[in-house]
């Protein structure tokens, strides 16, 4: 059975936004399009599905990664931030964003909250594994050298 880590992160996190809004329960928030994702950023967003990238992506780091928790998740999406002459400093990105994300991702039974953390459910789990599974197939058709893999 394939599963998240058989296929590549970039490809599997855009499989599983376009699947994400088809769903009634993703929908990005009023103040998503006026946003930015992080201190460290100069600008919003230019993608016009950024949210279900970033939620797909916020889904993949729990799967990975749980039991993991809001701080960690804003640390791993966080970056440098450019202070003019001053030496640049890390700051984390943007926690209203993964808090929503994951908000999200509850409702629709994917992810649950542990003592530790939150992590996927079975549901969830089986969600992105079938994503994986169809997406590893569909890259062999392309490329015929990872059928071993």
């Amino acid at each position: 059975m394939t599963t998240v880590y058989d296929v590549p992160p970039n490809e599997l996190i855009e499989y599983v936004a376009k699947k994400l809004e088809g769903m009634e329960e993703f929908k990005p928030p009023e103040w998503s399009a006026y946003v930015k994702t992080g201190v460290h950023k100069e600008r919003s967003p230019e993608q016009q599905n950024w949210w279900y990238l970033r939620v797909s992506a916020v889904f993949r780091k729990v799967y990975t990664d749980g039991p993991v928790g809001i701080e960690r998740l804003r640390t791993a999406y966080g970056g440098r931030k450019r202070r003019g002459s001053k030496p640049p400093k890390f700051r984390k990105g943007s926690g209203a964003i993964i808090r929503k994300a994951l908000q999200q991702l509850e409702s629709a039974g994917f992810v649950e909250k542990k003592d530790g953390g939150r992590v996927v459910t079975s549901k969830g789990r089986s969600f992105l594994d079938k994503c994986a599974t169809e997406l590893k197939s569909q890259l062999v058709e392309k490329i015929p050298a990872l059928e071993k893999y």
